[in-house]
């Protein structure tokens, strides 16, 4: 398998509990995996376990506890706390756990000068680092610093908890980090750990398996959101993300739904650039909207100059939602989009749409599987493995990522696929389409396409689903709008 980001694997981390999974099982089965490490190094001996307040430390305590239960080896523990600072829920139970579990000594060390005083540093035949998680950005805090100090100078073969404790898996500076004989790794390969020069860190690295559902990775999930640019406490109107809607003409409920799913989303500034017959009627939807009438009743190639305007002010444009199908239309939308740094074609903006398009702009397409089909020129196969298969070609052909909307949503940008399994039946009703526009659209202006589009449908299949919740076949698009906020509150 390919190896993976810190951030992504704690996606993962949260992905499953989210189905079912939870961290607590993770932790026994991580910790069980070092414990049959370390008995593969020595069939006995005195093995000290170093463990800080966060999960890596969880690990450990359920590793000493597992190898505590052969007579064989002399296990201690230290906490680099007072174990009320323990931070998890699953490291405090399973550090409560070692009071039964016939661990030699136990011992709570908060503070360095008592940690240098610890006569065990240099008879330990193994210490197992447990210390520091994956977490960590710049210089180790006492007595966590201490800690690292004294593991490095014992002159024992030291096996690291997933990451040495000090090194940065996202290639950061590293001020102070164990230099570990070996490193266990949970379930994938760190990108981090294959750096230029890693190995001086972690010695010998080995993957182990401990039990991560597929769907965890595969299926977006509220882990994902957590890898979303967050809003900042001094941030300035427009960090957030200006998103342009270019819409209208056929139809007016299409791009105000957009616009304001992409304004509850988060973005700061909407802006909806409609044909004047219908930009009164878009205005009324809300003050929050800017709205920008364009000359005539349909989008056509006399708007180019204002548009492109337009798009050069703002961070993202959303084309397609209720402009028809008007050849002018489709002309002005084909002479659009090579302007645009970054896109979300939807709609009738998909009709005749020519791919790729000339431009280094990155654009997310969200057809539904008609419009797929056109897309294509075939039909879409009715099998999911091909389904998924054709997306992933096709995105990659294009050089788009592409949004399959269905049952089951299928994302891909010709590298990496994410399915979603979030929303309901009662979601066929007019708008919720436009609604999912908006939501990528503001998520795009800020982060990239793959994020964008998988965090987009998983947040407005679940708003959808509370909507469904509360009306029933009877929701309307403007429900899932009112959700959006209670979906990304739960992570934010």
């Amino acid at each position: 398998m390919s190896s993976i980001t810190s951030s992504k694997m704690r996606s993962v981390d949260v992905n499953c509990a989210y189905i079912g999974l939870s961290q607590l099982q993770l932790m026994e089965n991580a910790g069980a995996a070092i414990a049959r490490e370390t008995m593969s190094r020595i069939s006995s001996g005195k093995v000290l376990f170093v463990s800080g307040r966060g999960n890596n430390g969880g690990d450990a305590f359920v590793a000493a506890r597992h190898l505590a239960l052969s007579d064989a080896y002399d296990v201690r523990v230290i906490l680099t706390a007072h174990s009320s600072r323990i931070r998890t829920e699953e490291a405090r139970h399973n550090f409560s756990l070692l009071a039964y579990s016939g661990i030699r000594e136990l011992k709570e060390i908060p503070d360095s000068k008592e940690l240098e005083k610890y006569p065990g540093w240099k008879d330990a035949d193994i210490i197992v680092d447990g210390v520091l998680g994956s977490g960590i950005k710049g210089a180790p805090r006492e007595p966590e610093s201490t800690a690292i100090d004294l593991i490095n100078s014992s002159g024992s073969y030291v096996i690291s908890i997933d990451s040495p404790s000090g090194y940065d898996l996202d290639g950061g500076d590293i001020s102070k980090s164990v230099f570990a004989d070996m490193t266990v790794t949970f379930h994938r390969m760190k990108t981090g750990l294959e750096l230029p020069g890693s190995d001086r860190y972690t010695g010998y690295v080995k993957v182990v398996p401990i039990g991560v559902c597929r769907d965890a990775e595969e299926y977006v999930g509220p882990g994902d959101l957590m890898n979303l640019l967050r809003r900042k406490q001094d941030a300035h109107k427009g960090d957030s993300g200006r998103v342009l809607v270019i819409g209208g003409g056929a139809y007016y409920g299409a791009p105000a739904l957009a616009a304001m799913a992409a304004l509850r989303t988060g973005a700061d500034i909407v802006t909806v650039a409609v044909p004047e017959n219908v930009a009164d009627a878009v205005a009324s939807f809300s003050s929050n909207l800017i709205v920008v009438p364009l000359s005539g009743d349909r989008l056509n190639p006399a708007n180019l100059p204002v548009l492109k305007n337009l798009i050069e002010s703002h961070d993202v444009a959303v084309i397609g939602p209720g402009i028809g199908r008007d050849a002018a239309t489709l002309e002005t939308v084909e002479q659009l989009l090579p302007f645009c740094k970054k896109a979300v074609v939807d709609a009738d903006a998909l009709y005749g749409l020519s791919l790729p398009v000339k431009s280094e702009g990155k654009f997310i397409l969200t057809p539904h599987a008609a419009e797929f089909s056109r897309l294509l020129g075939e039909e879409v196969p009715r099998t999911f493995a091909e389904k998924k298969g054709l997306v992933t070609r096709f995105a990659g052909e294009k050089g788009v990522t592409a949004v399959l909307k269905g049952k089951i949503d299928v994302i891909s940008d010709g590298v990496t696929t994410r399915l979603n399994r979030t929303g309901n039946a009662g979601m066929t009703v007019g708008g919720t389409g436009d609604v999912l526009t908006g939501i990528t659209g503001a998520l795009f202006a800020v982060n990239d396409a793959m994020d964008a589009a998988s965090c987009a449908v998983f947040i407005n299949g679940v708003a959808g689903d509370l909507a469904f919740d509360e009306k029933g076949f009877g929701l309307l698009a403007t429900d899932i709008i009112d959700r959006i906020t209670d979906v990304i509150s739960e992570v934010f």
